[in-house]
């Protein structure tokens, strides 16, 4: 997949380790690495190349949490003004990689580039989506165009079929402990199988959101009905076209990964590594002064409703907080609208507006030293969440959600 939308987009049939200038669908960026990316922009041109295929938003210091961050966004305001960017989205619309896709931004074929590391979550749709760093992002929204190293491929055939309370968080925790950090640095990863035909779309922005944590490139699904029906069910009715990226019978892979799933338990990230990873047995009964229910990662409308349907009607014990940050403000009224947001308040956690400050320990959740965390996000590494004297463990929603209620690591198959 990774060589067949690189070659399309660079004219030219490119393969593995071959390197490609490619002209880019779409640019996105946001109010942490914006300032620096239009920094770069301005030594090569006042204007970017195409105002319709940049996105600027913010997510990670919403509401601003300090002076500074502030004055950022109000520069980034005056930018998007000047520039004319009809997809300016600001702090309304929450976290940039479910915003995107639940906007119609990004289409099966597309090439994606982000400032940010998580920008591979669009390979769900079947995009070939990559984060970049502010300097090179400068130079795409200067020229539209960048140079790649065209990855490598590394397949995962997923056979089976997933347990109760087993979800696609459960599988890349699972992958990512067999694989490790650095077990794809620079390949492109295609999930395949029964198990990703399976999931619903939600649940393979998840496992894709995680391929960077491998050390990969990208993560990508191969467009199917699914695929076609979220894509319709989001985009503008205008725009018919449904390019298919799928990988051909003969494709050449430099590694492939088989696993049956079926016997898969719910499992849990020790920290501080996030391939540090174990089924929940191994740490069920940790004390817990936290969870985070939230994230680009697990964010979505039907995490919100797993973690709910272990919390509603409980209450949450007092030595614990719960934090529910919905990924964006089309979630926040879906969860609204069931009574989601409802049912987490009176058991006593804390609903916030869309926004990453807890996932990154920006300026909400912070842990104290020596607190341990449970978090549906994609990091725990030391101080990813505050104090780097605390604990975070990764998780499922609903291993989240059980554990909230009894304010320790729970098996959510108990309930």
């Amino acid at each position: 997949m990774a060589e067949r939308i690189l070659s399309e987009h660079a004219d030219r049939e490119v393969s593995a380790g071959n390197f490609a200038f490619a002209d880019v669908d779409l640019a996105m960026i946001h109010d942490v690495t914006a300032p620096l990316a239009i920094d770069a922009m301005r030594r090569l041109s006042e204007e970017v190349w195409d105002p319709e295929r940049v996105v600027l938003l913010f997510d990670h210091q919403v509401p601003a949490d300090s002076v500074q961050a502030a004055e950022n966004q109000r520069k980034l305001r005056g930018f998007a003004e000047e520039q004319g960017l009809p997809n300016f989205l600001g702090e309304r619309e929450g976290v940039c990689h479910q915003v995107l896709p639940e906007r119609g931004l990004v289409s099966p074929g597309d090439l994606v580039v982000g400032s940010d590391s998580h920008t591979c979550t669009y390979g769900a749709l079947g995009a070939f989506s990559t984060g970049i760093g502010s300097t090179d992002m400068g130079a795409v929204l200067a020229t539209g165009e960048l140079w790649f190293r065209v990855p490598e491929t590394v397949r995962f055939l997923l056979e089976g079929k997933l347990p109760e309370h087993v979800s696609a968080k459960d599988v890349i925790l699972r992958l990512l402990g067999e694989r490790t950090a650095r077990g794809a640095i620079y390949d492109a990863l295609e999930f395949h199988g029964p198990v990703v035909e399976d999931m619903d779309v939600p649940g393979r922005l998840t496992v894709c959101n995680m391929a960077v944590e491998m050390g990969a490139k990208a993560g990508m699904v191969p467009p199917d009905e699914t695929t076609r029906e979220y894509v319709d069910a989001h985009s503008n009715p205008s725009d018919s076209e449904f390019r298919d990226p799928s990988p051909s019978p003969d494709a050449e892979y430099s590694d492939v990964h088989e696993e049956d799933l079926s016997g898969l338990e719910p499992q849990v990230a020790r920290p501080h590594n996030v391939d540090d990873v174990g089924p929940i047995g191994e740490v069920e009964g940790v004390g817990l002064d936290q969870v985070f229910i939230g994230s680009c990662t697990n964010g979505r409308f039907e995490d919100i409703e797993v973690a709910a349907s272990f919390i509603e009607g409980e209450e949450i014990p007092r030595g614990t907080r719960v934090i529910v940050t919905p990924a964006s403000r089309r979630e926040y009224l879906r969860a609204e609208e069931a009574g989601l947001l409802r049912a987490f308040s009176e058991a006593g956690c804390m609903v916030q507006s869309p926004g990453c400050g807890p996932c990154m320990g920006g300026h909400t959740g912070l842990l104290a030293p020596g607190e341990v965390s449970l978090s549906t996000s994609n990091r725990n590494f030391r101080g990813r969440q505050g104090s780097p004297e605390a604990e975070i463990h990764l998780s499922s929603p609903a291993t989240a959600g059980a554990s909230a209620v009894w304010g320790e690591i729970t098996d959510p198959r108990e309930f």
